[in-house]
């Protein structure tokens, strides 16, 4: 009788990897979508400290907001557990439906500046596919 199940052979083991069965992952890619200079980077209470990790190619995650009372559709911009920003209004409104729908999303760091008191953060969105 075929049980449909796949002997895990030393050749099969070799192909998935050390780490057996757990190192089995669905296939991603980054999908980037577009730049944005993250908003309300001035509200972040430790943004001077937070300066010297924000360099070029630091991976931030993304986080919806939908209880936030100023847009529906708000996504906060973190680094570790501080929120350092949010992606513009202006831009957010498909992201923050497809991170709805269960589409993961994450940005990386092309840019940082000072200007004056204010803090200037590029960053590059991409979608997990």
């Amino acid at each position: 009788m075929d049980t449909g199940i796949t002997t895990l052979s030393p050749e099969l083991l070799a192909l998935i990897g050390s780490g057996g069965v757990t190192a089995l992952a669905p296939f991603t890619r980054e999908i980037y979508l577009l730049d944005i200079t993250v908003a309300g980077t001035s509200f972040c209470a430790t943004i001077d400290e937070l300066e010297p990790q924000l360099t070029e190619g630091v991976v931030l995650k993304m986080l919806r907001d939908p209880d936030n009372k100023h847009d529906q559709q708000a996504i906060g911009i973190y680094l570790d557990t501080t929120r350092i920003g949010w992606v513009p209004q202006e831009q957010n409104e498909v992201i923050s439906r497809l991170m709805d729908a269960g589409k993961a999303f994450f940005c990386r760091v092309i840019y940082t500046a000072r200007k004056g008191s204010w803090r200037k953060v590029k960053v590059k969105i991409f979608m997990v596919e």
